[in-house]
């Protein structure tokens, strides 16, 4: 502020000025301060420690619904019932509906405020967006009361807002009824999280289909209702509730969905029941319908209809899938004293990845995650294959992975599949049954899971190579452009660089949290805690902030700021190295040290040359320059240096005698915080005989100062090399300034030449070199090649 601005303020005003000046400058930027400013008042709904209060309540709808699947026109016809229970302590006038499949009309907020530019190479999807005439959105037909009386309703966008005609008191509940159809949207044009994927070789369609319904929104006593527009990004919050769902489809169809399969005996025939309950206690995947009966029914197109029942209790949502095109195994996996069916429905197009890995690892997601969570609860696990997807819904997930033509695969194309298949299952803990609000916070839900999926990923083979949770995968995106970042914190449509916040980030943070902070078995006692709190339930950040340190015992406020409400990096540097050892005062010990290290000391380039040059000095050619100086020893012990020393000693004790002996050393490290995320010392001492010595020191070191800190540590060995974070624990975006003595870190540049066709698999490769071998009548290669070599 100018001068001339402050001479004509009130002295109101400038005491004011003044006051908010002094606060500015006093706040408190200390980066252990407690974290109470930023979390909301624990209360009788959400305590202190994290847990649920005991007044927290959570409201409930139930669905009755009738949905036929249109084959030949490819839409949904729905109709049905939604019954709301409040169980707040609120009176309610209205009630809110979320309508997300209008994000695919053609005015959808999602679609208009989509930025976008030209450039010189652009996809056909990316261009396709521009020209978007998809006829998208729910059309809703009505919506009535339990007595067919219209309902006042008011559409804005993707949310329905319902009006009552009587207050709806706490403890009561209520009834209405809802009629709607709308087009299904080809997922391999326009993309989605539900849609169809159509095989033109037999004409033939694949649907995976969610949001197909209209949901209701939850509200709560923390945002009341959350009705947030449904942008694309921030996906979905709903309350829990009971399912008794209908599904009508052509007759040769199978159907997999959310719930249990009420009338299996009215829509299977009797040896598919039969190898259903065979694969209940079947140690491997049982083949329930095989890939030779799925390709005659991929001929049939019945125009015969069934229709499949289905029931779910106490789950958030509903999905299902149906082809004629599926291929189904099974097989029944122990979890505490239940038996839970593992399933995967895939069309040929699949095989052989799917029918050798889906249902497998499927088991293992399930068995990994409630070993560190809780059981899991439901009565099945789906993974359905459809290309080019990954998403998740209750008991039932959409999995991409799709082989060449020729059946061979990538290793990518494998890796990617198994990933997919159990971080989409994963989801049924988070968020299907601990149920975060996708919709505000992302991260609550795919940065856990993505966090347990490293877990099972890294169980399931070793050296797995893992997308994400490694802290060196994230070390690029940390230390990027500060403009392209936004703290994990951050309202899910408000995002940069969704993967990488919302998925990599929380779960690198977490692995650290487990590996190097607190240790395994703190962790992961209160990370179940917290899964165990809040299954079945709505938490919110503050209740997991509040229960990892409640179940832990350990103050995280400093790690929660750093990681989750901050752009700040991990980047600590070694900025010197000074080696001290103790003056022990004894001449027989310092002099002989001194006289070494003054022959250490290289000699002046000038008396070097004078040496050679110059015949004499005035001194070497007149003796009588010469005096006591001149022949004066200064390493030599005098009785003077012994006595003094004797003296010295007189007046120490014992211990202190013991400190002055011959043997340690000591080394002053000086650290700097250069990215301003503060986090534990982790130091490699390599040593002169060999040895070496791994120390931890608390990311409290930094509390007074985390800017610059000096520690001093002692040895007997001297060390030979200081080697800081030497098990990339931390996430550093540097590590060259990790080294003492300094160790140059090299950088790899790749040549290239022109772009070149894709390149051939590994399974591609061999399956030629063998064809090669064969031509050649070489039935085995040659000794000390490759089997694969090219000729």
């Amino acid at each position: 502020m100018k001068l001339n601005h402050l001479l004509f303020m009130t002295p109101a005003l400038l005491l004011l000025f003044c006051v908010t000046l002094h606060a500015q400058n006093n706040t408190n930027i200390n980066k252990f301060r407690q974290l109470h400013s930023r979390l909301r008042t624990p209360n009788i709904y959400r305590t202190a420690s994290g847990a649920p209060g005991h007044a927290y309540w959570q409201q409930r709808a139930d669905y009755k619904m009738q949905i036929k699947l249109d084959d030949e026109n490819q839409r949904i016809y729905g109709e049905g019932t939604i019954t709301y229970h409040n169980n707040s302590p609120d009176a309610l006038n209205y009630l809110w509906v979320q309508l997300d499949q209008n994000i695919r009309r053609k005015d959808a907020d999602a679609l208009t405020t989509r930025t976008n530019k030209i450039s010189r190479k652009m996809s056909f999807r990316s261009v396709r967006t521009l020209h978007y005439e998809f006829d998208g959105g729910f059309k809703l037909e009505y919506v009535k009361d339990s007595s067919n009386r219209d309902l006042h309703t008011a559409v804005n966008k993707t949310m329905m807002r319902v009006d009552l005609p009587n207050v709806l008191k706490p403890g009561a509940s209520y009834s209405f009824k809802l009629k709607w159809w709308y087009n299904i949207n080809d997922r391999q044009k326009d993309g989605g999280r539900s849609g169809y994927e159509y095989f033109q070789e037999d004409d033939n369609y694949l649907y995976t289909i969610a949001q197909f319904f209209p949901r209701m929104a939850v509200y709560n006593e923390v945002e009341g209702w959350q009705h947030k527009q449904f942008l694309g990004g921030g996906e979905f919050t709903l309350p829990f509730g009971n399912y008794h769902v209908s599904v009508t489809v052509p007759a040769d169809h199978v159907v997999a969905a959310t719930g249990v399969l009420k009338n299996a005996a009215n829509v299977l025939e009797t040896k598919h029941l039969n190898l259903f309950k065979k694969a209940r206690t079947a140690e491997k995947p049982v083949i329930i319908i095989s890939e030779n009966e799925a390709q005659e029914k991929e001929k049939l197109h019945s125009e015969q209809k069934k229709t499949w029942i289905f029931a779910a209790t106490n789950v958030r949502d509903f999905a299902f899938a149906s082809s004629r095109k599926f291929i189904w195994d099974a097989m029944g996996i122990k979890l505490g004293d239940r038996i839970v069916m593992a399933m995967s429905l895939y069309p040929k197009e699949g095989n052989p990845l799917w029918e050798r890995f889906s249902t497998k690892v499927i088991a293992h997601t399930l068995r990994t995650y409630s070993k560190y969570t809780f059981d899991y609860p439901y009565p099945v696990a789906w993974s359905i294959h459809s290309a080019k997807i990954g998403m998740e819904y209750p008991m039932i997930c959409f999995n991409r992975g799709r082989p060449e033509k020729d059946s061979t695969y990538s290793e990518y194309t494998k890796i990617r599949m198994l990933s997919t298949i159990i971080h989409e299952i994963g989801h049924n803990f988070f968020p299907m049954i601990v149920n975060s609000d996708e919709r505000q916070w992302t991260w609550m839900d795919e940065g856990l899971n993505a966090f347990l999926q490293y877990l099972t990923e890294q169980e399931w083979e070793r050296g797995y190579p893992s997308r994400r949770g490694d802290p060196k995968k994230i070390v690029d995106y940390m230390k990027g452009d500060r403009s392209g970042i936004t703290p994990i914190m951050t309202n899910s449509e408000s995002l940069y660089q969704f993967g990488n916040n919302a998925y990599a980030k929380p779960a690198t943070a977490l692995n650290i949290l487990r590996e190097t902070i607190l240790g395994r078995e703190l962790f992961d006692f209160a990370f179940k805690e917290y899964a165990r709190r809040w299954m079945f339930k709505h938490p919110t950040p503050d209740d997991f902030f509040r229960t990892m340190e409640d179940a832990s015992g350990v103050d995280l406020d400093w790690f929660w700021r750093g990681w989750f409400y901050t752009t700040d990096y991990v980047d600590i540097a070694i900025d010197a190295v000074n080696w001290y050892q103790v003056d022990t005062k004894d001449p027989e010990v310092e002099k002989p040290i001194q006289k070494q290290l003054a022959a250490r000391v290289p000699e002046n380039i000038t008396h070097i040359r004078n040496k050679q040059t110059m015949p004499g000095t005035m001194v070497e050619k007149d003796e009588s320059l010469e005096d006591f100086y001149s022949k004066y020893d200064p390493y030599e012990i005098s009785i003077l240096d012994k006595q003094e020393y004797d003296h010295y000693g007189s007046n120490l004790s014992e211990k202190d005698k013991a400190m002055l002996k011959p043997g340690y050393n000591y080394y002053e490290v000086h650290f700097s915080n250069k990215g301003g995320l503060v986090m534990p010392l982790i130091l490699k001492f390599e040593y002169d005989d060999s040895t070496n010595k791994l120390i931890t020191i608390p990311a409290e070191i930094w509390r007074y100062n985390d800017k610059n800190i000096i520690k001093v540590f002692a040895t007997k060995q001297q060390i030979i090399q200081i080697t800081l974070d030497p098990y990339f624990e931390t996430a550093d975006v540097d590590s060259s300034n990790n080294y003492w003595p300094t160790r140059p870190v090299p950088t790899r540049f790749q040549l290239y030449k022109k772009k070149q066709p894709k390149p051939e698999n590994k399974m591609q490769r061999a399956a030629r070199a063998d064809a090669l071998r064969e031509k050649t009548n070489d039935t085995k290669p040659p000794k000390g090649s490759n089997s694969d070599s090219p000729h």
